[in-house]
């Protein structure tokens, strides 16, 4: 059974930051797309950004030059940089990952390996 297990969430002050780290177990072979996720309730969960197996980036506009993705791909461990956080972007956060070789999308109808969720809070 495939697996992704996030870590790394917790409570920062406005302009802080925390790294969010997604480890994978259970899958044989290198996942295509990979990336993070986010869900506030009553919102439509939205993509924060994207990684394909070839190292290529995408982000949604709102954490462009504040985030940072990166890639294992050695490992398919997934990470993200979140500096300069602010009360928008508390949310819980998903790693997700794609069996397809298809290139990365911006809606999450590619992935089919979900993590649990890690809870991100930014207090103003």
């Amino acid at each position: 059974r495939v697996q992704l297990m996030e870590s790394g969430g917790g409570s920062v002050q406005t302009g802080g930051s925390l790294r969010l780290s997604c480890g994978a177990s259970g899958y044989t072979g290198t996942f295509g797309c990979m990336g993070w996720f986010r869900k506030v309730p009553g919102k439509e969960r939205e993509r924060v950004a994207t990684v394909e197996s070839g190292g290529a980036t995408k982000y949604s506009d709102f954490v462009k030059g504040r985030f940072t993705v990166s890639r294992d791909t050695g490992k398919d461990n997934l990470y993200l940089q979140m500096n300069n956080l602010n009360s928008e972007d508390t949310a819980i956060y998903y790693c997700a990952a794609a069996s397809s070789t298809n290139p990365c999308r911006s809606d999450y109808f590619l992935m089919n390996y979900w993590g649990e969720g890690t809870m991100v809070a930014v207090a103003s």
